[in-house]
Order: structure tokens, then C-alpha cells, then sequence
């Protein structure tokens, strides 16, 4: 076996090389710590004439590597027996054998795996090393010599001239991290676009992060701000740690800012980040900060330009803060300081464009001929003032359908409404015509809705919940399901305005023994993150659902009366 030795690569090299191979030589950050490597030659030979790292070359390949790529039987093969010679392939063997370490969290199996490989002369691929990097960045790797080995690895699949993307940069960075090197994460991060990688949230993960846990604020903002400008979008864990190290750098303005960018985009949050609140609100530091006297109409004029339920101008008081957990009574009165939520209204426009796109991705995924029919069905008989999920009613207490458990329903919402006009019911077809639909008072009760045009029945083959959920947002009415709505369908609709619509309109089902199916209309209040005009702070956490279990609020209010200026 050939075996090269090499150390680090001259800047001033004047070969032609692979981008990659470039980013290693002329950019050797990632490996300035390690003490030179043997490398083993690669797979192909060259001539005596054309240097070893060379693109302009025609490479003769072992046997199993022209198998893949040039095999010269494929024609004469039958179908299944060219499945099993790619399957039987080196690279296809290795490559399920790393991903079964992958799954097993065996890293010492994988690099012995990788070091056969090489000794053999097995091609590795983009995945190869994937898998490989993610072994050495996870918590099998991050101890003792599985970090040194990542960036060996990282190192030698540069010299091969194998592109990385976008998880290659991401187990990089979190092996830098493992190094406690966040700078060096957040670099790799930087180095994406220039290999055309569009970087996803979790690669900034590694970078923002360790800068948090080592109170590197200032650090930590430039990954926020770089995030923004590559279109990434922080989520809650971004923020909860943004907001940490803003408390501990006793960065007020930045925690106010955090506050209401979980506001604008978590809504409702986590215990760990509660946490986070509390500490902040409980500190000295929070005591000190903020204005002894505002101008209450400044403050009165942002709430109005807000939308209602915060108002922007920063941190209103001094003193201590009283910080409790505490629960709304129905009307939206904090039980604790007696302070009344706001309903934050929405804007009609949204509403508006957001059926829009659900009509748009309806048809995309649904047969559009049949959701148009739908559409145009929907333009003749409604809008309608609720819209009920029919199979999720029937199906609330019990297997089979129950079709007067859905008749009672539907009468409690048509009494309910000031039109007194039925709801809209959506079943899919198979549910009005077979099993119990078959029933003589379930085929009376069917037909009298579909007749009143109360009734629609999605097609064979559809998404019934494309079309209950469209028929409420367009008819801007309220919509009966216990569904959550969290699946891959609903997350096609973002985080923004849906969670909005879905708290101001779903009406939510309980069944029990004593008192049967009740309803629960949507609260009369925002569930989100609130800043009152005096100042004080509720934050709506994960515990409890406000039906069977109350919902738990940090209520913040400062325990010295307030004063503000123009009352």
C-alpha cells in the first residue's frame, strides 16, 4: 500500500485544486492544532507527469470504483441482478454499515469501518463522511480522540475533492465547538455561501450557543444578526439563549428586545425558558432599570400601533419585581395582580391572504378540480358562522361514528350563533354512505343537511382537513375540531399567523360521564406574551391546556406603585 505523508499545504500552491481542497489549504483555521497526518493515496493513480491533487486528469479506477461508474455489462444484466450488484458494491456495503453505527451511536465501529476502507481503496462519498463527522461531533465523539479524529476526517475528505454541504459544515462546527471554539463554528458558518451552502438554523447552532455559555454576548449577536441576513429565522431555544446571556451581560435593552421577539415569534413558551424569565425579573440588575416617569401617551400610541397587548417604549418603573405563577379566570383576569388581558386583534388583510395560500396548497395537494368544485360550492351556499370536523366530532368518546353525537353538536352551535343557521359539516364521502351512515335516522339526518347545503362530502382520496380548514378562514367563522393541527400539513403554514388564527377561532370538544360533550369557546384573551400600559409582564407557558388543567402565567409586576407622566 502507498502511503503519503503530508503536512499543512503552501498557500502559494499553484495547482489546480478543488474548491474545497482550496478552503482547506489557504484557510487552515479548522486544523491549525494538529500535528501532521499520514494520508492514503487516493483510490485512482495518476501518471508520473500530472501532480497528485491535479483536476486536470484522467483517473484509472480500482475495480469496484468502475463498477459504479463505468460497468460495462449493465446492459446484459437483468434488472434485479444489476439491484444487487449496486447493492453488493464496496461503497453501497460500507455505506449501510456506517449508517447502522450511525443508528447505534458506534463510533469506534465507524472508524474502524473507515479505516479498512481506506487500506482497501473504497471510494467515499459526501454520506460517507457525513456520517462519520456526525459520529465524531455527537456525544459518542466529543471525548477524547473522537474531536481529533472529526477534523482529520473533515481534513482528508478536502484532500479528496469531495464538495461538502450543508451538514458536512454543521458536524464541523459542532466539532469546533466541542473544542470550546465557537469563533471557529461561527467561521465555518461564514465559509457556507462562499461554497454556495445555504446554512440552515442548526448551523448556527454550534456558533450561537458556545458563545452563550461563555457569556460571549456581543459574539452571540453577530451570529444573530449573519442569521438574519442568510433569511434564518431564530426559534425558540435561539432566543431563550439570547435572552440568557443578555440577562447575565446585564444587557437590559437586549433582554426588552428578546422579550418581544418570543413574543412576536414563540407566543407561548417552554419551562427551560421560563426559567430564563424568572431570572431575569428576580435579578438586582432588573430592579435597577427602567423609567421612573414615561410619557403614558407614547406608550398609549404604541400599544394602538401594535395591534393591542404591548407597546415597545422599554422597560416602565423601578424597584423590585414581584414575580409569581398565576392563572386566568375566564375573562382573562390575572388571579394574581388583577391586571385584564387584552384580545389582540387581527388584521382582515391577513386573514384574507392567508386562504389565499391554503387554497393554493389545497390544490397543490389535493386534485385541484375537486377543491376548486369545492371553492365554488362554498362561494353558492356559504359563509357560514362555524364549520365542524365532522369525523373528529363522531369519533371523540368512541371507535365507531357516532352520528347523534355530531347531530347534537351541531344544533348547540346552531343555537349559539346569532343567525341561527347550521353549521357547515365536512365528512369525507365514506362516511355518508357506508356503515352507520347506512342507518335509516342517520340517512334522514344526512339528508336533511345536505339539503339546507350544511353538508359536504371530500371525495375519495382527499384531505378532508384541507377543506374544513379552508371553509372557516375564508367564511371568517369559527371551526370545531379537538385536532391540534400540528402536523406536517399544518406546518406548510408557518408559525406566524396560523397559531394566531387557530387561538382566536377553534373551539375545542370534552366528553365526560356526568356532563356529556361540552364545548369550549376561544378565550376572550390573547394566550401570548403580554406587556400592560403599567408596565407589567405575563408570560403564558406550555403547562396546562385551559380546558381540563389551567394554563400557568409568569405574572412580573413591580412592587412599588407606578408613575408615569400626562395621566
Amino acid at each position: 500500500m502507498l502511503v503519503r505523508r503530508m503536512g499543512y499545504f503552501s498557500p502559494s500552491l499553484s495547482i489546480k485544486t478543488s474548491p474545497f481542497f482550496s478552503f482547506l489549504t489557504k484557510n487552515p483555521f479548522p486544523f491549525h492544532h494538529l500535528h501532521p497526518i499520514q494520508f492514503f493515496k487516493p483510490i485512482h493513480t495518476k501518471s508520473p507527469q500530472t501532480h497528485l491533487f491535479s483536476m486536470n486528469q484522467k483517473p484509472h479506477f480500482t475495480t469496484s470504483a468502475a463498477f459504479l461508474q463505468e460497468p460495462t455489462n449493465t446492459k446484459t444484466l437483468s434488472n434485479r441482478s444489476a439491484k444487487k450488484a449496486r447493492r453488493d458494491a464496496p461503497e453501497s456495503v460500507l455505506r449501510h454499515q456506517l449508517d447502522q453505527c450511525s443508528k447505534r451511536g458506534d463510533l469506534q465501529e465507524a472508524i474502524r469501518l473507515y479505516e479498512e476502507a481506506k487500506l482497501k481503496n473504497i471510494t467515499l462519498n459526501v454520506h460517507h463522511y457525513n456520517v462519520l463527522l456526525y459520529l465524531c461531533s455527537s456525544g459518542s465523539g466529543t471525548e477524547g480522540c473522537g474531536i481529533e479524529k472529526g477534523f482529520q476526517i473533515f481534513k482528508q475528505m478536502g484532500v479528496n475533492g469531495v464538495a461538502p454541504n450543508e451538514a458536512t459544515f454543521t458536524s464541523a462546527a459542532r466539532l469546533a465547538v466541542a473544542k470550546q471554539d465557537p469563533e471557529m463554528a461561527f467561521d465555518l458558518v461564514k465559509k457556507m455561501k462562499s461554497f454556495g451552502v445555504p446554512p440552515k438554523l442548526r448551523s448556527y447552532g454550534p456558533a450561537l450557543f458556545g458563545f452563550c455559555e461563555k457569556g460571549m454576548a456581543d459574539k452571540a449577536y453577530e451570529v444573530d444578526v449573519h442569521m438574519g441576513e442568510s433569511g434564518v429565522v431564530a426559534e425558540e431555544a435561539e432566543l431563550s439563549a439570547l435572552l440568557k446571556v443578555s440577562s447575565f451581560s446585564k444587557k437590559a435593552d437586549k433582554v426588552y428586545e428578546m422579550m418581544h421577539r418570543l413574543r412576536a415569534s414563540v407566543r407561548q413558551v417552554c419551562e427551560e425558558t421560563v426559567g430564563v424569565v424568572e431570572d431575569w425579573f428576580n435579578s438586582e440588575y432588573a430592579a435597577e432599570v427602567g423609567l421612573q416617569d414615561w410619557d403614558a401617551r407614547k406608550v398609549k400610541e404604541g400599544v394602538v400601533k401594535g395591534g393591542g397587548g404591548w407597546h415597545g417604549q422599554g422597560w416602565l418603573g423601578k424597584g423590585n419585581w414581584t414575580v409569581v405563577r398565576a392563572e386566568m379566570d375566564s375573562s382573562g383576569v390575572c388571579r394574581s395582580c388583577g391586571e385584564k388581558l387584552v384580545c389582540i386583534d387581527i388584521d382582515p388583510k391577513e386573514t384574507e391572504n392567508f386562504a389565499n395560500s391554503l387554497a393554493e396548497l389545497a390544490s397543490e395537494r389535493e386534485v385541484k378540480a375537486n377543491f376548486v368544485q369545492f371553492q365554488d360550492w362554498l362561494q353558492k351556499h356559504g359563509p357560514f358562522d362555524a364549520v365542524v370536523d365532522g369525523a373528529n366530532v363522531g369519533l371523540i368518546t368512541q371507535r365507531n361514528f357516532n352520528f347523534s353525537q355530531l347531530r347534537s353538536v351541531v344544533n348547540k352551535l346552531r343555537q349559539m350563533s346569532e343567525s341561527k343557521k347550521l353549521p357547515l359539516v365536512i365528512l369525507h364521502k365514506s362516511r355518508t354512505t357506508g356503515g352507520p351512515a347506512q342507518h335509516p335516522n342517520n340517512k334522514k339526518l344526512l339528508e336533511s343537511w345536505k339539503k339546507a347545503g350544511a353538508l359536504y362530502a371530500t371525495p375519495h382520496g382527499s384531505n378532508d382537513d384541507w377543506y374544513w380548514l379552508y371553509a372557516a378562514v375564508s367564511s371568517k367563522g369559527l371551526l370545531l375540531t379537538n385536532d391540534e393541527m400540528r402536523d406536517h400539513l399544518f406546518q406548510l403554514l408557518g408559525t406566524s399567523f396560523f397559531p394566531r388564527w387557530k387561538e382566536k377561532h377553534q373551539i375545542r370538544m370534552t366528553a365526560s360521564r356526568d356532563d356529556g360533550l361540552k364545548l369550549h369557546m376561544p378565550p376572550p384573551y390573547s394566550i401570548v406574551i403580554q406587556e400592560s400600559e403599567q408596565g407589567c409582564w405575563h408570560v403564558p407557558t406550555l403547562t396546562g391546556d385551559d380546558l381540563e388543567i389551567p394554563r400557568q402565567w409568569v405574572c412580573a409586576t413591580r412592587k412599588k406603585a407606578l408613575h408615569s407622566v400626562f395621566r
